[in-house]
């Protein structure tokens, strides 16, 4: 099965369906994303912060697939934010996935309460990767509009993709339509909410009809949305099923039933970008 692909302001392409590995304990990390690359997954979401990179890279060293078919994100730390820091933690992430190019490298968290309020000197860092070629697209995670528009307005650079929480109960739809109106791709996080989404009647009542699972026809509606997404499981049944969304479509009418789920701030699972300021130990 081909999963379709997205070119990002850069011309780089990026596959529309990933394997996350977040929350995915380091030793099982390895032996999910061979699972992955198995069913056919091209594209691993990873991140500092979620201690397992280093799995991914001997996923990927292990597989036989050429790198150029495998497409590898991963995101700073925030406790990196600092330029000096940041450039540390680029060399250790390429070092632990056994790198020399990465596809995509992320600010995790703009963190606005944190570091004097300054993202931009952190942003303004990233963008040197890409300048340097060891990254090929360099973007932002949990940005709001403000936040965009400030990185953008001070330093000239765009983000390839703004990587934020979207599903059926909260379409973030001022942060999808900021990212559309800046040619920023999206890419969505918690995509069925943490499994929240699951026993809802409306995708249920589809689900039915199609003869898929809820899960499946929650990432179909972010497939037709144009969102990129990448659902997470260590079970192979279900890394799977998720891989399995291009044999059916919805009807718009069906996209727009979904659509209307939506719970705005009440939907949210996740923290507010605006106020999140953790930093790991």
């Amino acid at each position: 099965m081909t999963v379709p692909t997205i070119t990002l302001n850069t011309g780089t392409t990026i596959p529309q369906l990933g394997f996350g590995v977040f929350q995915i304990e380091p030793g099982d990390t390895a032996e999910a994303v061979t699972r992955a690359f198995e069913v056919g997954y091209r594209h691993i979401d990873t991140a500092q912060m979620y201690g397992n990179e280093k799995e991914v890279g001997e996923a990927i060293a292990s597989s036989g697939i050429p790198r150029d078919e495998i497409f590898v994100t991963s995101k700073l730390n925030n406790g990196f934010h600092r330029p000096d820091d940041a450039k540390r933690a680029f060399d250790e992430t390429m070092t632990k996935l056994g790198l020399d190019r990465i596809d995509l490298f992320l600010v995790h968290w703009p963190l606005p309460t944190r570091y004097d309020g300054d993202f931009v000197s952190t942003w303004r860092t990233m963008a040197g990767f890409a300048d340097e070629g060891r990254a090929a697209a360099v973007g932002v995670s949990n940005f709001q509009p403000a936040h965009l528009q400030r990185i953008i307005d001070e330093t000239g650079v765009v983000p390839a993709v703004n990587q934020v929480e979207v599903h059926p109960y909260f379409g973030n739809e001022q942060v999808r339509s900021a990212n559309a109106g800046h040619g920023i791709a999206t890419e969505a996080w918690s995509p069925i909410a943490q499994g929240q989404v699951l026993d809802d009647a409306v995708l249920g009542e589809i689900a039915q009809e199609k003869g898929k699972s809820p899960a499946q026809v929650a990432l179909r509606w972010h497939v037709e949305r144009g969102d990129i997404v990448f659902p997470k499981s260590v079970t192979p049944e279900r890394i799977e099923e998720n891989f399995d969304l291009f044999s059916f479509e919805l009807t718009p009418e069906e996209v727009s039933r979904i659509s209307g789920l939506d719970r705005g701030e009440d939907g949210r699972t996740g923290p507010n970008p605006d106020e999140f300021d953790y930093i790991p130990d």
